[in-house]
C-alpha cells in the first residue's frame, strides 16, 4: 500500500503500524527520510504529491514492483492559516495545491494499482472540512474540497468495488501546527501594519484559545486509518473521538453555530 505524507507525524506512525501488521507499505515522502529507510516492509519513495511527474514517476516504480495494490492513503497536507485578507495568494494557492490538487493526483496516478489489487481509498481530512474555524478558512476549504472528491469518488468507484473512505483524524500532537504557525507569523510581518493591526485583537483571542487546545497523541488517527484499512467493508467516514463535536455543530443552524464559534474563541459575535 502507498502512504503518501510520510516523513513525519501521522503518515510515519501510520507506515510503522501498517508494517508491523506485516504490509508492505510504500512511504511517500518529499525528501529524504532516514527513519523510515531501514525498517522491515517500509520501501521509501521520492514522490512530490504537487508535482505530477513526480507523482506519475513513484507510480510507474511501484507498478513495477507489485501486481496492486490493497490502499491508497492520502495523508499529505499542510495548514495556511490566518485572516482570508492577509494570506499571501502563494500560500492560499500551496494550500490547494498540496491538499486538494496533490491527492487528486496521486488517485489519478495510482487508481489502475487499486483496480488490480482490489484495494480502496483512503482520504485523511479534517473537522474543519465540515465546521470552518475564523482564521482558519484555506485549511477549512481545502479539506471540504477533499471530502467532496471524496464523495463524488465513492459513487464514481463503485463499479469497481474501490471503497472510499474519509478518515478526520481529530486534533492531534504533530509538527504540522507549528509549521503553520510559523509560516502565519512570517505572512503577517509582511503585511502593512495597519491592516494587521485591524486584525490583531483577534488573533489574540483565538491565539489564548487555542493555546488551551492540547492536542492528543496521533494513536487514534493512526488506529482509525488502520481500521479502515482492515476492514472488509470499510465505512465511508471514520471520525476520532476528539472530533466529534464538530458533527454536532455542523447540524446546527449556521448563526447559532457562528455564535457558539465566536465565543469559544473569545471573538466578537455575528448578529
Amino acid at each position: 500500500m502507498l502512504v503518501t505524507g510520510a516523513a513525519g507525524g501521522i503518515g510515519t506512525a501510520t507506515t510503522l503500524r501498517l508494517a508491523e501488521l506485516g504490509f508492505t507499505v510504500y512511504a511517500g515522502v518529499r525528501s529524504e527520510a532516514p527513519h523510515l529507510a531501514k525498517q522491515p516492509r517500509v520501501r521509501v519513495v521520492q514522490m512530490d504529491v504537487t508535482d505530477p511527474v513526480a507523482v506519475e514517476a513513484a507510480a510507474t516504480v511501484i507498478t513495477k514492483e507489485t501486481g496492486g495494490l490493497h490502499a491508497v492513503i492520502n495523508n499529505a497536507g499542510i495548514i495556511v492559516q490566518g485572516p482570508l485578507e492577509l494570506v499571501p495568494p502563494g500560500e492560499l494557492r500551496r494550500q490547494f495545491e498540496v491538499n486538494v490538487y496533490g491527492p487528486a493526483q496521486v488517485t489519478q496516478a495510482f487508481l489502475p494499482l487499486l483496480r488490480a489489487g482490489h484495494g480502496r481509498l483512503i482520504n485523511v481530512s479534517a473537522a474543519t472540512a465540515r465546521v470552518a474555524f475564523p482564521f482558519m478558512g484555506p485549511i477549512s476549504a481545502s479539506k471540504a474540497a477533499l471530502d467532496s472528491l471524496s464523495h463524488a469518488l465513492r459513487v464514481e468507484l463503485a463499479s469497481w468495488g474501490i471503497p472510499v473512505v474519509i478518515v478526520d483524524p481529530g486534533s492531534a500532537d504533530t509538527p504540522i501546527f507549528a509549521k503553520a504557525e510559523k509560516a502565519a507569523a512570517a505572512a503577517l510581518a509582511h503585511t502593512p501594519a495597519d491592516r494587521a493591526d485591524l486584525y490583531a485583537p483577534a488573533l489574540e483571542a483565538m491565539g489564548r484559545a487555542m493555546a488551551r487546545q492540547k492536542p492528543g497523541p496521533v494513536d487514534p488517527a493512526v488506529k482509525l486509518i488502520v481500521e479502515a484499512v482492515q476492514a472488509e467493508h470499510p465505512k465511508p467516514r471514520y471520525v476520532a473521538s476528539s472530533a466529534r463535536v464538530m458533527t454536532v455543530l455542523s447540524r446546527l443552524p449556521l448563526r447559532t453555530r457562528d455564535r457558539l464559534l465566536a465565543r469559544s474563541l473569545g471573538l466578537k459575535a455575528t448578529r
